[in-house]
């Protein structure tokens, strides 16, 4: 998954793609063209900021969600394995008393 998004300059009407992480409030970069100041925040009039930020904020809530998915699948399977083990263990130390 592709964590950045696209961003044209407010000046120079160049597209540029930014990380979704480093695009929050009160975060500043320099256009790659003309080298104007891009300052984000959510409340700016501009609106090629503000469907950055939206895009931005959007992508980091998919990406969280699908990290926290991946967490909650190898806890699962992690107990699933560990019970299978210690059955297996308990199994077998009863084989070998004998």
């Amino acid at each position: 998954m592709d964590d950045s998004v696209q961003v044209k300059c407010t000046k120079c009407k160049t597209a540029f793609r930014e990380r979704a992480r480093r695009l929050q409030n009160d975060y500043s970069r320099q256009c790659p063209c003309c080298e104007v100041v891009l300052f984000f925040v959510e409340d700016s009039h501009d609106t090629n900021i503000k469907h950055a930020m939206r895009a931005a904020r959007r992508l980091r809530k998919e990406m969280h969600q699908l990290e926290a998915a991946a967490v909650l699948k190898t806890s699962t399977s992690s107990r699933s394995e560990s019970r299978m083990h210690s059955s297996r263990r308990g199994s077998r130390s009863r084989g070998d008393e004998d």
